[in-house]
């Protein structure tokens, strides 16, 4: 049986938050559109998701207007952050370091970069070489001392990430 999606009895920003965001994949989902990721079949390969469970929480987060669907090369749709979606980009890189400081003993596999000077980006926003904070549209990624050797089997994904990119440039 699923859990409710709703915190009934309970009003605060926060739970309001979790209604959004608090289910399992959304924040991946996000995260991977931050990345770049665009295409429903790049989202399903790169994350493993069900297919019917990806399908839902897509639709659901066009629906929060966390993403908006706009036109793909063909007849396909694809997904991009909305401005609401971009305003996740704090908790996601503070995520992932909460993450790297806890569980990553064979270090960061992402290292965020402040693409204007090449200095590193904190969990808290902030370029550690010129000390401005960093928005995600100026923050490179670069595979960090965790990463794992690419294999032949890697999906696109996976496979542009194993290099410096630019965040939110599509991967295609």
């Amino acid at each position: 049986m699923a859990l409710p999606r709703e915190y009934t009895n309970q009003a605060c920003s926060m739970v309001r938050a979790l209604e959004v965001v608090g289910e399992r994949w959304t924040l991946l989902i996000v995260r991977d559109a931050v990345f770049g990721v665009r295409r429903f079949s790049d989202f399903l390969e790169h994350l493993g998701i069900p297919r019917a469970v990806l399908t839902e929480r897509l639709e659901f987060l066009v629906g929060e207007e966390v993403l908006t669907r706009v036109p793909g090369p063909g007849k396909r749709s694809e997904y991009e952050l909305t401005p609401k979606g971009l305003a996740l980009w704090p908790v996601v890189r503070s995520l992932a370091a909460w993450g790297d400081e806890y569980y990553a003993p064979a270090g960061r596999r992402r290292v965020f970069v402040h693409a204007s000077c090449t200095g590193e980006v904190t969990p808290s926003g902030v370029c550690l070489r010129c000390g401005e904070n960093v928005p995600v549209a100026d923050t490179l990624i670069t595979p960090g001392p965790g990463l794992a050797p690419r294999t032949p089997d890697d999906d696109q994904v996976t496979t542009a990430l194993a290099g410096p990119r630019p965040l939110l440039h599509p991967i295609r």
